[in-house]
């Protein structure tokens, strides 16, 4: 199946196909210099099937966790492609979930002023949200992608065999974001979620629906000046727990599906903790509200003393809303 993305800086494909992973070279223009950037987690077998028809192919490995979004990295690899003759014309593949494809697609961003990059996102969560919109970013200061750039990919491609290899915990810390935008746009996802009696039967449905949301986003605005904001329901407190967090001990869904709770309306957040507790995620958590505060000054989508949240009072429908951002104490 082929989803086409229009944007303004370019179009690209998103190939959802169980077993595309097996021909790459189909897919791709791989006569060429290739640099596959993957993570410590992603098996071995993923990699040889993707790089098995490439000729010039190189592998760049990183630690597996968000800690590895950083400039130390973002140099590292930078060197490796000077040192290995890179050039404008040559490629990078992200073969992994969304810390490998947000920092790959920035290296690519700004490598020679940009090379040709294509994501083959692993995760379910990077399935459904990270790898396409054109976002790409490293952290700082422990700040989560507060450098980075907009830098669509040449093309996506999702093989959902891939997500038989994750653990329940990861799987379903991805599927908080598909449906983070069934709660806000799509009743009959919501739906398809919480009735599905076998998630890996269902998963190439939800992938498919949570695409195409996204996809209608992100096609009319680009730069997250609007309507784009809506795909952060849930992300100005749960971001701001993440961080609050330390050794990674909260998933980045897990604190996106405790986030979309401050955001709800009474019958909405019934809703979301019993999506929350049929899938084993938390739902419950102690917070210190000073240090969510803090977090929440330093998040990039404030606009000097205003933040802009997302609220659903109905399942299907958000509101947009930009509040001074002592107001947003209220919600906690």
């Amino acid at each position: 199946m082929i989803i086409p993305v229009k944007m303004k800086e370019r179009d690209y494909d998103i190939v959802l196909e169980r077993g595309c992973i097996n021909n790459i070279s189909s897919l791709i223009n791989v006569d060429r210099k290739v640099l596959i950037i993957t993570d410590s987690l992603i098996p071995i077998t993923y990699v040889n099937t993707v790089k098995k028809d490439i000729k010039d192919v190189f592998v760049y490995t990183v630690k597996s966790g968000e800690q590895s979004k950083n400039f130390k990295n973002f140099e590292n690899i930078i060197d490796f492609m000077i040192e290995n003759n890179f050039s404008r014309t040559d490629c990078v593949i992200a073969l992994g979930g969304g810390v490998v494809g947000d920092m790959a697609g920035f290296i690519s961003s700004v490598y020679m002023r940009g090379i040709d990059f294509y994501n083959i996102p692993t995760s379910l969560l990077s399935q459904v949200d990270s790898s396409i919109g054109g976002k790409t970013a490293i952290d700082k200061l422990g700040i989560k992608n507060v450098v980075g750039a907009f830098y669509p990919p040449k093309k996506v491609i999702i093989d959902p065999n891939v997500l038989f290899t994750l653990d329940e915990r990861q799987l379903h810390n991805g599927l908080v974001e598909a449906f983070k935008m069934a709660l806000t746009c799509d009743k009959s996802l919501v739906n398809l979620i919480l009735e599905s009696k076998n998630l890996m039967d269902d998963i190439d449905e939800i992938i498919y629906k949570a695409l195409l949301i996204k996809k209608s986003v992100v096609e009319e605005d680009p730069n997250e000046l609007g309507i784009r904001k809506v795909l952060n329901f849930g992300h100005t407190i749960g971001h701001a727990i993440e961080a609050s967090y330390e050794l990674n001990e909260l998933l980045h869904g897990e604190c996106v599906g405790l986030g979309m709770l401050y955001m709800a309306s009474e019958s909405v957040r019934d809703v979301i903790y019993m999506f929350l507790k049929k899938y084993n995620l938390p739902y419950e958590i102690e917070i210190d509200k000073d240090v969510i505060y803090k977090y929440i000054c330093l998040d990039k989508k404030r606009s000097n003393n205003f933040i802009s949240i997302v609220r659903v009072e109905e399942i299907g429908n958000y509101i947009i809303e930009k509040i001074l951002l002592e107001d947003i104490k209220k919600y906690f």
